[in-house]
């Protein structure tokens, strides 16, 4: 069958969606709009910021629509004069109506960064790292009323290695979404059909939204736990705990023996200090601190701030 030329919308915001504009771009469709949230203060001269969907839809020469709501006749008109065979959704962050859905002549399709029904919502790549899962992956899902809870169209699976950070599972999976996606359109292009698997009743989770105020790290928790929230929260918001009095980010750290508190110290406190970490006494087990910020510094390593510190050499 010859293969037809899809008329596609795409919509999406931030540095995850940007693959799987490229794969749209590349898929040999022609992308007539691309959607993405309305520009927001950013950095400290609060000057409006441009997104990356938004940049590389400006590069490639396509027209950018950031309307605050697609709630509006006006905004769902506007989607109608594209006339679109397929409406394709990554990390938009703003909610699609029933009459928004219902435009596409060849429906709504969204890759998320998770293998549903596990993990629907909106942080899926950290809740995975938090909660110890041995693998995550990304699903191209047909988009319904529900919050992600439509039928499966195509799913690919990657482990969750011990060093992955929020950060490098992020760019593998948008990778990895940018794939199942070209699979399905090339699929699509080509007149074939791609099976609808309805996602199972058992096994959803949900994956709530980062907030800040998870970031400090309680020491009272297993170091297990700690360990994965400091490499949940990389890049962002980055894990904080105090130091022997002092607030700072941690960037990356291990859990050490899973035993009681080392000598039974009372969590949070200092046990030892070696140019390979400072451990900290925690619930279970103790945390080496390996690389850590202090406030308005860089990025050191504990050997570093052990050196501006060295009254906690002696320990």
């Amino acid at each position: 069958m010859p293969a037809q030329r899809l008329r596609l919308v795409f919509a999406g915001t931030p540095g995850f969606a940007v693959p799987g504009l490229r794969t749209c771009l590349d898929s040999g469709a022609e992308v007539v709009a691309v959607y993405t949230q309305p520009d927001r203060p950013a950095g400290r001269g609060r000057k409006l910021g441009t997104g990356p969907v938004k940049q590389a839809a400006l590069a490639a020469g396509i027209p950018v629509l950031q309307p605050p709501s697609l709630k509006t006749a006006e905004a769902q008109q506007q989607l109608r004069d594209h006339a679109p065979d397929l409406l394709v959704v990554i990390a938009y962050g703003l909610i699609l109506p029933p009459a928004v859905l219902a435009i596409p002549r060849l429906g709504c399709w969204n890759v998320h960064a998770s293998l549903l029904p596990r993990w629907r919502g909106a942080a899926p790549i950290q809740r995975a790292i938090l909660a110890g899962d041995a693998e995550t992956g990304v699903c191209l899902m047909r988009m319904e009323a529900g919050l992600d809870t439509g039928s499966v169209l195509l799913s690919a699976r990657t482990p969750i290695g011990p060093d992955d950070t929020g950060g490098s599972l992020h760019d593998r999976l948008a990778a990895l979404g940018a794939q199942v996606l070209s699979d399905g359109l090339r699929r699509l292009t080509h007149g074939g059909t791609l099976p609808e698997t309805p996602q199972p009743e058992t096994g959803v989770t949900y994956a709530h939204k980062l907030d800040k105020a998870e970031a400090k790290l309680d020491f009272t928790r297993s170091a297990t736990e700690l360990e994965r929230k400091v490499r949940a929260f990389d890049p962002w918001p980055v894990a904080e705990a105090e130091i022997a009095g002092e607030r700072v980010r941690v960037w990356a750290a291990e859990a050490g023996d899973q035993g009681p508190a080392a000598g039974d110290q009372e969590p949070g406190s200092v046990v030892t200090t070696s140019k390979h970490g400072i451990d900290i006494a925690c619930g279970e087990g103790t945390l080496r601190i390996l690389k850590l910020q202090r406030p308005g510094g860089r990025v050191i390593s504990a050997a570093d701030y052990l050196n501006a510190r060295p009254e906690l050499k002696a320990r």
